[in-house]
């Protein structure tokens, strides 16, 4: 029976702190039978992963799924590099895309999609140590309008009565 929705194996909260994202691709990834077994106990790191290009191909590198625990000598190594599976246009486009202006191919996730696993991609500019002060600061004047409109609507409730 195949399993339906998505179901998020790790994800990069980084990458949106550091990153500006621009684009997102759906990825299919290459692995050995170990390394999905891993990924199905909910085993694997994205901190240090990034993508690049080479050849024509898209490949994942620094992504950590460990060992598979009840893994013989087939076992695969944990920080290989991994093969994404984009469409021939979607790698022309980055090709162009990253060649251009100074962007980067991020992952941002990795997840099971009906049984497969996918990795998110993102076309991201890097952010400059201001723009995540802009970013935490807007971040913090936005959930303060919400405390006081929570408290405003509280406030209103009681005069109803």
């Amino acid at each position: 029976m195949k399993e339906k929705g998505r179901k998020v194996i790790a994800q990069n909260r980084k990458a949106r702190h550091d990153y500006a994202i621009l684009d997102t691709y759906e990825a299919g990834v290459a692995l050995m039978g170990t390394e999905v077994k891993s990924l199905r106990l909910g085993r694997a790191s994205l901190s240090d992963a990034f993508a690049t290009i080479d050849d024509g191909e898209v490949w994942l590198r620094g992504l950590h799924i460990p060992e598979y625990t009840h893994g013989s000598w087939t076992n695969h190594e944990p920080r290989r590099t991994r093969k994404l599976l984009l469409h021939r246009r979607e790698i022309e486009g980055l090709i162009g895309k990253t060649r251009e202006g100074g962007l980067t191919l991020v992952p941002l996730a990795l997840y099971f999609s009906e049984g497969k696993v996918k990795c998110e991609v993102a076309l991201a500019k890097g952010k400059k140590s201001y723009d995540k002060r802009q970013d935490l600061a807007k971040r913090d004047a936005d959930r303060e309008v919400q405390r006081a409109f929570g408290r405003a609507a509280k406030g209103r409730a009681r005069e109803l009565r």
